[in-house]
């Protein structure tokens, strides 16, 4: 395997600038520097990272590769030291606990993402109302409000028949299946 004269090819070809033969190496070798990140029991992100530096090392040192066919044993080496930094990095870190941590912002971030979905999910109900309810749900709830009687002049419909349209038009928005995962059980 040492004298194999295909890796030797596929290395000379690499050093000759061939990206296909830069393929078949890395292909042919990640799951050899894979099993060695798996052998330090690595996560996978770092894992990753050995990898990474792995090839990096490689592009770096590929024209200075004197034996083409040591490939294998100079990438098990390279993964092994780069593993063994990520080990050595680890051990330099002190974990804290994430209960000393509060975790403001991320609850921050998720109560404005709630708070656009909420918005989102009620500009799409609203959207699918009748026109009739949308203009009249935009009329009472203007800024500043309408009253009835210019309502009532707008839309041709009597006073006393404002509040039962609305509460048809709002009981239409909350039936609404955008509006669904919002509203619990008791609204309903």
């Amino acid at each position: 395997m040492r004298d194999d004269p295909a890796v030797v090819a596929l290395v000379k070809r690499a050093q000759d600038g061939d990206q296909r033969a830069w393929d078949q190496l890395v292909e042919r070798y990640a799951p050899l520097v894979w099993s060695v990140c798996m052998r330090h029991r690595l996560s996978r992100a770092d894992a990753d990272d050995v990898g990474a530096s792995v090839w990096l090392r490689l592009v770096e040192g590929l024209e200075k590769l004197r034996e083409p066919a040591a490939l294998p044993g100079w990438l098990m080496t390279v993964a092994r030291n780069e593993c063994l930094r990520v080990l050595r990095g680890q051990s330099k870190q002190v974990p804290v606990e994430d209960e000393r941590l509060p975790d403001t912002e991320g609850a921050a971030a998720d109560e404005e993402l709630l708070r656009q979905e909420r918005f989102v999910a009620l500009r799409q109900a609203f959207a699918e109302l009748p026109q009739r309810c949308r203009r009249l749900l935009t009329m009472l709830f203007a800024d500043p409000p309408k009253t009835y009687t210019e309502i009532s002049g707008e839309l041709e419909i009597p006073v006393g028949g404002i509040g039962p349209n609305r509460m048809r038009c709002l009981g239409t928005l909350r039936k609404n299946s955008a509006l669904t995962p919002f509203i619990d059980g008791t609204e309903g």
